[in-house]
């Protein structure tokens, strides 16, 4: 207990505060010495006082002695120390409001069922991110509702709520014998010099939704319902979210806050250099700025993923630097460099208890600190300080020169080698003079999105070097026309020419795009967001696996509403799969893996969407017992093989009997039950919102086709597939594979499908169906062209008719996954190997022309080459003259398996 010891010793010469403290509470000294620091805690909070304001004097007094010793003798980290404050202020300003209201009304507070009601606390800074020093203000935003707010009979609400206010005030912050609580400032509410001190919700959310400004969104970042109606405060944190958290990175605003911590560097000049009368809190390299530093890459990043919406300042510089955003050798500096500077904080206000910042002034003050806080002698100890404060300097100095305005108008105002407009216009291939009419419509105010006196000053920035890349791109002359099209269809581009200005670098990326991929260039066109994508690393590292989808969707769903969860997950979709274009484009991606990545991504995005639409139709319908709902995916889907722009093939059954009964309040039978579910799944898959549809769905697969029931029993399924089913049903069924069920339903649904699998089946009609099914097919839908892939002889559909011909009658290879079945079938003789080899090209090139030549036309020459170089050719003409030889040794193996020339 030595330690102990020591720390009573010094606290008592060195902090006159702690030393007054110190016997007047002789039951909590004892638990101290005894290193009891938590049945201690436990004493204080059960101190009792003549009233509300003395008992809460009295606690927040031994509280200060008790989180003093354990953190001065090392028992207590700081994150432990602010903690216990923190949670102490929730406790007070919680009894403040409820003791408050009772006695505005003239009732009991111990019999009062819900003293807080209608009357909420917003903890802002250290309170709010439950990091309170140990002589802090807090800084409460008090709001109330008007309809649940108790006041006196006639009184106005409004009026009571105010007054209600000013007495919570009063409980925590008047002073006397006993001291005082907290010292409470209310001036972080909205508009202060002319609202009241208690706002209702509604006019707070009508505040932060329109009139808000920078400072106040970073802000927000550490609020949190910490008293009071603590379910009104979290009604209201949810409904500003979007004002917190923006999914479209807004650099405009990053720029406006790095403004705000520069004009802060410049104003509070006093203390800003290590030394006497240093301020650890406002000075160069102080507490302020580590906080910031989280901060401003919170509300970069923090839109876009949900785990980084967290308050306190340490662990968000652990998550952003788990997510890439941050390097970890940076983000440890800060992390150890704040608890430190967080000590001495301390160390600064328990001397006196004053909220000061500031060093002492005098080397003899600065010694006895020193020793407080135990410390061998005073240059060692300014030393450690100092090279603290420099680490925090240097990183902080290299955010704000990253973002700084300045340097972003600069870099982003000169084409490559200062070469004028004029000069670009020749790279373009087109008339110089219609180019420049062009140029001068962006210039004019005949483009919605460049009206703005803000856009127009954005554009003009960024111009030159816009240029200049989209002149260097593969083709200049699809690249302008598809930006042309982009600016002259988005309703507003502020925050786009913002991005390319803060990252001159993803105009190169973007020239690439509309270079290349049409599809990728439209979908930008229709949400420019999209964009993001290209600089959000949570985004760039395309979750690989099944499970890791699932993951990144679990992090990025906020909320359970229905609508809601339906808007995220199609916006989350849309970005994952540009993402992955994008990929595919940079060549980060090989082809046959990124057709894994877009089933993963259907496929997730399907599990959330069922459930939240079973969640929300089970509250009319209820459940039915011993029932379950099972998706199966076919074709791409069902084999894991799908295509930037494929359908998905869906077949919906359900378990047990048909005529069985739903429980809920609007109960309906087993049959119209899924098939009313399935038709709310299929429209929450497809339906058109602002963030576009999902996916097209195709369920013509499932039994009896167009005329059968959308939602059909197993058991019918099964009987269906013995009894009546087609060839090419059959065919179909070899890649079907469950995305969706429990694991009963899973298991049943499984023995149904092998059953399938292996009926016995006459080879001859096999034989026969897959000739004329062919044959139909080159009638009625031709391929389109030599691009053609799939429909071409030779080509796609070929490869797959023999695979599943062989399927059925072999009764082997039974992957829904073509890649593996072939390979099986090759292993086991049953076809050459150099079919793969044809197989996976094709497969490749499809993959390729589905994102860039999606009306399968001949491709510009830029992406001629592009195709070919990804598919490891030396030019188009030598991939065209090796998808020949494909096609060739693709009919010759029809032929020696039908007996027939395709």
């Amino acid at each position: 207990m030595q330690d102990i010891e020591n720390a009573i010793a010094r606290s008592q010469q060195y902090s006159p505060f702690l030393r007054d403290i110190w016997g007047k509470f002789p039951e909590i000294d004892c638990q101290i010495a005894d290193g009891k620091f938590d049945e201690a805690m436990a004493s204080a909070y059960a101190i009792k006082g003549a009233d509300i304001a003395e008992t809460l004097r009295k606690q927040r007094s031994a509280i200060a002695l008790i989180t003093a010793i354990a953190d001065l003798s090392g028992h207590w980290d700081v994150s432990k120390v602010t903690r216990a404050l923190s949670d102490f202020a929730d406790h007070a300003v919680d009894m403040a409001v409820g003791h408050a209201i009772a006695q505005h009304i003239g009732a009991d507070y111990d019999a009062m069922e819900n003293p807080c009601a209608g009357f909420a606390v917003i903890a802002l800074g250290k309170h709010g991110g439950r990091e309170l020093n140990y002589s802090s203000d807090i800084d409460p935003i008090l709001l109330y509702d008007p309809e649940t707010l108790p006041h006196r009979e006639g009184e106005d609400v409004a009026k009571a709520a105010v007054r209600i206010g000013r007495r919570v005030v009063d409980i925590l912050s008047a002073r006397d014998g006993h001291g005082y609580v907290f010292r409470v400032d209310l001036r972080l509410r909205p508009t202060p010099e002319v609202t009241p001190i208690v706002l209702t919700v509604n006019a707070a959310i009508s505040y932060y939704e329109s009139s808000a400004v920078a400072w106040e969104q970073a802000a927000f970042i550490r609020a949190r319902a910490a008293a009071g109606d603590v379910a009104l405060g979290q009604y209201f944190l949810d409904a500003i979210k979007p004002f917190i958290w923006r999914r479209s990175i807004d650099f405009g605003q990053i720029q406006n806050i790095h403004s705000m911590i520069r004009q802060i560097r410049n104003h509070y000049k006093k203390g800003q250099e290590i030394g006497l009368g240093f301020d650890v809190k406002k000075g160069r390299g102080g507490i302020r700025e580590v906080e910031f530093f989280a901060q401003a890459h919170q509300l970069i990043y923090g839109g876009r993923n949900g785990e980084l919406r967290i308050a306190d300042t340490s662990e968000a510089l652990r998550r952003l630097s788990h997510f890439g955003h941050v390097d970890a050798d940076i983000s440890n500096d800060l992390i150890e460099g704040y608890a430190y500077l967080r000590q001495v904080e301390h160390r600064l206000q328990m001397v006196d208890d004053r909220q000061t910042h500031e060093l002492p002034q005098h080397e003899a003050q600065l010694e006895q600190l020193v020793q407080l806080d135990g410390g061998a002698d005073m240059h060692s100890w300014m030393e450690k300080l100092q090279q603290i404060v420099q680490n925090i300097s240097s990183h902080y100095d290299i955010l704000i020169e990253a973002t700084a305005e300045e340097n972003m108008a600069d870099g982003a105002g000169q084409g490559k080698g200062n070469i004028s407009i004029k000069e670009q216009l020749t790279a373009f291939d087109m008339d110089e003079t219609a180019c420049e009419r062009r140029i001068a419509r962006w210039q004019s105010d005949k483009i919605r999105c460049l009206r703005s006196a803000s856009a127009r000053k954005s554009f003009e920035q960024i111009l030159p070097s816009l240029l200049h890349a989209l002149a260097a791109a593969p083709d200049p002359k699809n690249a302008l026309n598809r930006f042309d099209d982009i600016i002259d269809k988005l309703p507003s581009a502020v925050n786009f020419f913002h991005l390319l200005m803060a990252r001159p670098d993803t105009m190169a990326r973007l020239a690439d795009i509309l270079s290349y991929a049409p599809i990728l260039a439209d979908e930008l066109t229709r949400n420019i967001s999209l964009f993001d994508t290209l600089i959000d690393p949570n985004v760039a590292a395309l979750p690989q696996s099944l499970a890791e989808m699932r993951q990144y969707f679990e992090t990025q769903i906020i909320g359970d509403e229905y609508e809601l969860i339906l808007d995220q997950v199609r916006t989350h979709v849309s970005e994952l799969r540009f993402a992955a274009g994008v990929q595919l484009l940079s060549g980060q991606q090989k082809s046959e893996h990124l057709a894994q990545i877009y089933s993963h991504i259907a496929e997730v995005a399907t599990e959330i969407l069922v459930d939240a639409t079973r969640h929300i139709f089970e509250q009319s319908h209820g459940k039915i017992e011993g029932s379950d709902l099972i998706i199966l995916a076919l074709g791409r889907l069902g084999g894991q093989a799908l295509t930037h722009a494929s359908d998905l093939d869906l077949i919906f059954l359900f378990t047990g009997e048909h005529d069985a009964q739903s429980n809920g309040r609007r109960p309906l039978g087993a049959t119209h039950y899924y098939n009313r579910l399935t038709q709310r799944i299929i429209g929450a898959l497809t339906v058109q919102t602002s963030s576009g549809p999902l996916y097209e769905v195709d369920c013509r697969l499932r039994p009896s086709g167009n005329k059968g029931l959308l939602c059909a029993t197993t058991e019918s399924f099964d009987q269906y597939q013995h009894k009546e089913a087609w060839t090419f049903e059959h065919m179909a069924m070899m890649r079907a594979r469950t995305i969706y069920g429990g694991d009963a339903a899973r298991g049943q649904i499984g023995d149904i499908l092998d059953g399938i699998h292996h009926i016995k089946r006459d080879e001859a009609l096999i034989h026969a169906d897959c000739i004329k099914m062919r044959r139909d097919m080159d009638e009625h839908k031709p391929a389109s062209g030599p691009l053609d892939i799939k429909k071409m002889t030779g080509g796609l559909i070929d490869i797959e008719f023999m695979i599943h011909y062989l399927q059925l009658t072999r009764q082997c290879a039974l992957s829904p996954n073509l890649s593996h079945a072939l390979q099986i079938l090759i292993k086991q003789g049953h076809l050459p190997e150099n079919l793969y080899d044809a197989f996976t090209l094709q497969s490749g090139l499809l993959i390729y022309l589905r994102l860039f030549v999606p009306d399968l036309a001949e491709p510009s020459p830029p992406i001629q080459k592009f195709i070919a170089s990804a598919l490891g050719m030396e030019n188009w003409d030598a991939l065209i003259d090796q998808l020949q030889k494909s096609r060739q040794l693709v009919t010759q193996i029809w032929t020696e398996i039908f007996g027939q020339e395709r």
